[in-house]
């Protein structure tokens, strides 16, 4: 049993309301339960009960046991001088106000029903991946969906406040956030960190004015990953690194170490020096790339805006020096779903919320087009019956996974409410 439990039957009221008696013997109303805060001080704030013929306002502290009062030391913080109800499971001890009076109690267990008490432990008992394993499939389809567009727009409102932080760190310039959110997204897991650090080592302005010249943009993304730092007699790499050192010192810009980039154990079309110059060839092809993400509404027009190859010499090239099949590597639709999910969507619901829109409905259109990630977990969803069939379902299913199933959330998850209503 654990006091989130408890929190759950008072705030929902699922317990047996008729003939209710403190401790004490006197009779209980519970007009209103109180707001649930999660704050410091007491758990339910501005609660009305009526105690016997006395109508109280005021908050309501819940514990496992009485005794828990003295455990937390309350009797010594004021906060707690306006409790008007102590609602636990076990009272062991009685508790006293600085007057003397004691404070009214109502023992939960002695009014709630074996079935919610039984849904509870079945639902809370060991499992090997997420508690509602075996009931999850089962669960009413309207109530999954519903909590579905709720786990969607808490994933992005997380998301948002890494958005929120570019901006502040970008003086507010949406095509600058755009350009490391890119970045990041472009250099996936393996390389993403290196590739935010690259982005935001190179000033925007700077790449706003070279954009024109591919080979530029190419000398700063590979010069400020590092790629250019060594000695090698191939044309096009020395070509480069002259281009870097020139644009270093025409713009005054000093070297930064960045974390390496990583080869290892990527496929070669995911090598850092092709999705480097993939993204050099999206902000050479496209000037005020905001203005035109933002506008996305399909996945058809995002595989025609960012349709986006590598320039001349890696056609032919995975490294420098060592020349390879010719191939055109243009960006993957698969690759360009991914861009949609991380970069796209999340920009978009970020900048309708501080422009104050309402784009929800289309955002969930949006990601219905988009294909399911295959991943561990949606997998093991699968397994249980719950399968994902678009990018806005596996999201969410990730979102449920690692925000609550992974914390025990169950009790603030609607699927493990759902699952704890009696029979």
């Amino acid at each position: 049993m654990k006091e989130d439990f408890l929190h759950y039957l008072w705030k929902f009221k699922k317990f047996d309301l008729l003939d209710l008696k403190t401790a004490q013997g006197e009779s209980i109303t519970i007009i209103k339960t109180g707001d649930y805060l999660e704050l410091s001080g007491p758990d339910f704030f501005n609660a009305q009960i009526k105690i016997g013929n006395q109508k109280w306002a005021g908050n309501v502290e819940i514990h496992l046991k009485s005794s828990d009062w003295y455990l937390h030391n309350h009797e010594k913080d004021p906060a707690y001088k306006n409790v008007i109800l102590h609602v636990v499971w076990e009272n062991d001890t009685p508790i006293f106000r600085e007057n003397n009076t004691e404070i009214p109690v109502l023992v939960l267990k002695d009014y709630v029903s074996k079935d919610v008490v039984k849904n509870y432990r079945e639902l809370l008992s060991p499992k090997t991946w997420i508690s509602c394993e075996k009931q999850i499939k089962d669960i009413d389809d309207f109530v999954f969906k519903s909590w579905q567009e709720r786990l969607f727009f808490e994933r992005l409102e997380r998301k948002s406040k890494f958005i929120y932080d570019l901006l502040e760190e970008t003086n507010q310039d949406w095509e600058a956030v755009l350009f490391c959110l890119l970045a990041k997204n472009f250099g996936l897991n393996t390389n993403g960190t290196s590739f935010l650090q690259i982005s935001k080592a190179i000033p925007f302005s700077i790449i706003r004015k070279e954009s024109f010249e591919i080979e530029n943009l190419e000398a700063l993304l590979f010069g400020t990953a590092g790629l250019l730092d060594s000695e090698k007699e191939d044309v096009y790499y020395k070509d480069l690194k002259f281009r870097y050192f020139y644009l270093l010192h025409k713009y005054q810009l000093e070297k930064t170490f960045i974390e390496p980039v990583q080869f290892f154990k990527l496929r070669p079309d995911n090598f850092p020096t092709i999705r480097l110059s993939q993204l050099g060839g999206l902000y050479h092809k496209h000037q005020n790339l905001f203005s035109k993400i933002i506008e996305l509404k399909s996945l058809k027009n995002v595989y025609e805006l960012l349709n986006v190859s590598v320039s001349p010499y890696w056609k032919d090239h995975y490294q420098f020096d060592k020349e390879s099949p010719k191939k055109a590597k243009i960006v993957s639709k698969s690759f360009l779903d991914l861009i949609v999910i991380n970069t796209i969507i999340p920009i978009q619901f970020a900048y309708s919320n501080i422009m104050g829109e309402s784009i929800a409905e289309d955002l969930i259109d949006f990601m219905n087009e988009v294909s399911s990630e295959k991943n561990a977990i949606i997998d093991k969803f699968d397994s249980f019956g719950i399968k994902s069939k678009n990018a806005f379902e596996s999201q969410t299913l990730l979102e449920l996974k690692n925000e609550y199933c992974n914390n025990k959330a169950c009790l603030k998850c609607g699927l493990g409410l759902e699952l704890l209503k009696s029979n």
